[in-house]
């Protein structure tokens, strides 16, 4: 086992998987990080409708997340997708040292205050991170993980759907299914 110049474990220690059901966490279908786009192409129209239904429909979707995604770029705040997409990957992970070596790059990429794709959390929640670091499971960012789905939830979401991003593929994707 090395520790790492926080003093974080990066091998071995205790784990136990913990529960990720927690809070009434529904777990989402199982989450590759980086999908291809090719995989999430072309929803249908009624789709991209349920999409504006509920922000948890669009992250379900794997052509909304994408779509999310594209959006969060031009707001600059993609690292929220990306950490919540590591989160649900890490929670997929049943080998413990990979857990280990997941929570570890998440954190590196993430929290740590010297990432520069470091996610805005609450001073708690980096206090409770810190703490399951010494042995990280595959729950270990679940209160940082809702942290960040609340705050797409409630600033980026209703942004999203009055953007030309959402428009754009709603438009395309009526008119294409009128000319059919």
């Amino acid at each position: 086992m090395s520790v790492s110049p926080s003093g974080m474990k990066r091998r071995g220690g205790g784990g136990g998987g913990g529960n990720h059901r927690q809070r009434g966490w529904m777990p989402y279908p199982a989450v590759k990080l980086g999908e291809p786009h090719s995989r999430a192409a072309k929803p249908s129209l009624d789709e991209m409708r349920l999409w504006s239904q509920s922000f948890d429909k669009l992250m379900r979707n794997p052509a909304g997340r994408n779509a999310f995604r594209e959006f969060l770029r031009t707001e600059y705040s993609e690292e929220n997708m990306m950490f919540w997409l590591a989160c649900e990957d890490l929670k997929q992970e049943g080998n413990k040292g990979r857990v280990e070596e997941k929570a570890l790059s998440i954190y590196e990429d993430y929290i740590s205050i010297l990432s520069p794709k470091e996610v805005s959390l609450d001073s708690r929640v980096r206090e409770v991170i810190n703490r399951k670091m010494q042995e990280p499971t595959a729950v270990t960012f679940d209160d940082a993980q809702m942290q960040i789905y609340t705050l797409m939830h409630r600033d980026s979401y209703p942004r999203f759907l009055s953007s030309s991003i959402y428009t754009m593929l709603v438009t395309g994707s009526s008119r294409s299914s009128s000319e059919s």
